[in-house]
């Protein structure tokens, strides 16, 4: 097997000097501009049943620029504004795919602040990194360093809610090979009192990150909510507090869970989890704002990523699979399992901790749908031949 060459976006936070704040933060907003104007374009040639590709936007733009009205266009570099073009000819590739909804517009209060830079509009020399239309090198904070010999193909220049500024710059890292193979194999029950039981009987906690900080987030909320809508400085700075609280909430939990991930892909050959529905799960009111916290999408979202890096296999099985209800070690199912059993005792003799058991059984019918070749959601059926479509319920968050 030949080398992977696997392309990684390294994350820098940087602090710009006032001229270099003042020159993204129009280029932000020339991105933006751009990007909603050849998208009312193409919606509206949508409409005539005509389509508008990207080489038609980048003409479109050509011609912008030339107007009175949009001539300050020219005073950013064109490079992210062709990246936002395709960007959002990228977005109507996954619609037309039926990958993803129609095209949004951005919002200058709700989107993100972004500018993607590719290699003829930025220069990386001696570790330091220089901006088109900049003179001086942006002051990066290299928290860690970049692959030796490593060039960046693109660099992503970003702001945060909190007004924090970051620097992504996507480089091919050659240290990312596959693991030497094992044969160890795991099953992961997903919960909300544990955030992860595994089939080996480990329980990891779920840190609650949300809840920890639900006090001091609740008294950011009640500042903005008194500042009077229009009153510029004091309600942009109550919804930064507001922002940097949501930060301090999102950075640990997604230290966490990779720390978490990569520990569970160097460990194990094959990981197997359920494919839960997410999405629908979080429309539960009662369990929406825990389900959320745990962030069960972005758990798996990193598992899968990892694994195809490092040459491990990741196997969802059929979120319909009775995994609670089953015993893992004779196979009899039971009709009911409430919510307040956490033990149970089988008829053949064998006490079961609810979630280690189902992990267990995860892991049995992951491995057998593996080696059977029957997908990554094989279809399960009770012993009465009837399907299984009643999903496996969650215990409330205490």
């Amino acid at each position: 097997m030949g080398p992977t060459h696997v392309k990684r976006a390294f994350k820098y936070r940087f602090y710009p000097t006032d001229a270099q704040a003042a020159e993204l933060s129009r280029t932000f907003g020339c991105v933006r501009k751009v990007y909603n104007l050849a998208l009312a374009a193409r919606t509206q040639a949508w409409t005539r049943q005509e389509r508008v590709n990207y080489n038609q936007t980048s003409a479109m733009l050509t011609a912008w620029k030339k107007t009175e009205e949009l001539a300050y266009l020219n005073d950013v570099s064109s490079v992210p504004l062709q990246q936002a073009l395709r960007h959002l000819q990228t977005a109507f590739t996954n619609f037309f795919g039926k990958r993803a909804k129609y095209p949004r517009f951005k919002s200058r209060k709700k989107s993100r602040n972004s500018a993607e830079y590719t290699t003829s509009a930025f220069r990386f020399r001696d570790g330091k990194l220089t901006l088109a239309k900049m003179a001086e090198p942006l002051d990066i904070v290299w928290s860690r360093p970049l692959p030796e010999g490593a060039s960046a193909s693109t660099v992503t220049v970003s702001q945060d809610a909190a007004g924090r500024w970051y620097v992504s710059m996507l480089c091919e890292d050659p240290s990312v090979q596959p693991l030497p193979a094992t044969d160890t194999a795991v099953g992961v029950d997903v919960g909300l009192d544990h955030l992860l039981t595994l089939s080996t009987g480990e329980k990891v906690s779920n840190p609650r990150h949300e809840r920890r900080d639900r006090t001091r987030l609740a008294k950011a909320q009640r500042q903005l909510a008194r500042k009077v809508k229009g009153d510029g400085a004091n309600r942009a700075k109550a919804r930064r507090k507001v922002a940097r609280v949501y930060a301090r909430i999102t950075d640990r939990r997604r230290d966490h869970l990779h720390k978490l991930t990569t520990r569970l892909v160097r460990e194990n050959q094959t990981i197997v989890i359920e494919d839960l529905a997410v999405r629908n799960m979080v429309k539960n009111g009662s369990l929406a704002r825990a389900i959320s916290d745990a962030a069960w999408s972005e758990f798996r979202s990193m598992l899968e990523y990892k694994a195809q890096w490092y040459g491990r296999e990741v196997i969802a099985i059929d979120r319909w699979f009775p995994s609670s209800r089953l015993c893992s070690v004779c196979g009899t199912l039971r009709d009911k399992m409430p919510l307040n059993v956490r033990t149970w005792t089988c008829d053949c003799g064998a006490t079961h901790d609810r979630d280690v058991n189902a992990a267990k059984n995860i892991l049995a019918v992951g491995l057998t749908a593996s080696v059977c070749g029957a997908g990554v959601r094989p279809q399960r059926s009770t012993p009465g031949g009837q399907s299984v479509t009643k999903q496996k319920p969650l215990r409330r968050e205490p």
